[in-house]
């Protein structure tokens, strides 16, 4: 079958290096509508995004990329862009993720340096960019009644379960508009950070909005892919409050309040993701993502557990979702 938006992609890029022809190799893609391919031209490797313009924000990626690139955060540099078709040419940054390299031994040091870009980043103007707000948070909360519980478990809650679900979901909420706002990568997490050299690089941030100051390393420490051991990202938060207060980008808080925002930062995240992972499966024909569920979950029942407002949630996924999931595998 004929990939007629490779070859218009392939056309593209010719007509823009003039020359002849281009050959483009495939490369994984994402969890999203984008497709990757690298191609050399002149010696030099490039890489060749499909991005169709009425299912991914092109415009919010060049424009973050050059908010990122102005306080000095390596990003992928735009070589070209045809927005009509939704074709970009991007330079090439390698293939070495920081979630390929990681180990428990070399953690420590490069979450540290991970860390590192989030004061930079908070210093990125957010003027104009979407608002992280109560309407935009519920929309992401949503995601996972509709698509894990009704439609992947095809599970039923009673009214009175929505009615507590969403108690649990308004504290949520509370918390996350509570917080000190600034600009927020909302995936920052190592499969996004590559290591070019000894250098890290930023990639998928075209979501960015302007949000709560913790949800982007609650993101890093509690990756929905892999859970390190809570000693080491509690260390890891403190490091990261230090470095937030030493640079004056937000007012001294007490650690409790941190670490109350930080979790309930943390469970919204997971919420989301265990309902767009099943999400990716039904809508988009995407099952690799399944896998990752069950991590998710777990990080709700240890954090919720915490907090005796969200007893509701604990139970919920404890007791019904997760003995589902284990049948439905």
């Amino acid at each position: 079958m004929v990939d007629k938006r490779k070859q218009q992609l392939s056309q593209w890029l010719a007509d823009t290096f003039s020359i002849t022809s281009i050959e483009l190799d495939d490369m994984s893609g994402d969890a999203g509508f984008r497709r990757y391919f690298r191609f050399i031209n002149d010696n030099q490797s490039f890489i060749a995004v499909d991005a169709p313009g009425d299912k991914c924000n092109n415009a919010a990626f060049i424009d973050i990329a050059q908010r990122l690139q102005a306080v000095d955060i390596n990003v992928p540099e735009v070589i070209a862009f045809e927005p009509r078709q939704g074709f970009i040419c991007l330079t090439d940054l390698g293939d070495c993720l920081l979630a390929d390299v990681l180990t428990e031994k070399s953690m420590m040091s490069y979450y540290q340096q991970a860390m590192q870009l989030l004061p930079e980043m908070a210093q990125v103007t957010s003027e104009q960019l979407p608002l992280y707000d109560q309407a935009f948070i519920q929309r992401e909360l949503d995601i996972f009644p509709q698509w894990l519980i009704n439609q992947h478990l095809s599970i039923t809650l009673s009214a009175a379960q929505q009615q507590k679900l969403q108690f649990c979901f308004d504290e949520l909420i509370d918390n996350a508009l509570a917080q000190p706002q600034v600009f927020m990568h909302r995936d920052f997490h190592s499969r996004n950070i590559m290591l070019v050299g000894e250098q890290l690089a930023l990639i998928d941030f075209q979501d960015a909005v302007q949000g709560p100051v913790t949800y982007d390393i609650v993101s890093l420490l509690r990756d929905c892919y892999v859970k390190w051991p809570a000693e080491q990202v509690d260390k890891l938060l403190r490091q990261y409050i230090e470095l937030m207060e030493q640079r004056a980008l937000v007012p001294s808080y007490s650690y409790s309040q941190w670490q109350r925002w930080f979790d309930l930062m943390g469970l919204q995240r997971h919420i989301k993701a265990a309902g767009i992972f099943a999400r990716l499966y039904h809508r988009d024909g995407k099952p690799g993502y399944l896998a990752d569920i069950p991590l998710t979950l777990s990080y709700i029942v240890d954090i919720a557990a915490k907090y005796p407002t969200l007893n509701f949630l604990r139970e919920l996924v404890q007791q019904q979702l997760v003995p589902s999931l284990a049948i439905k595998n």
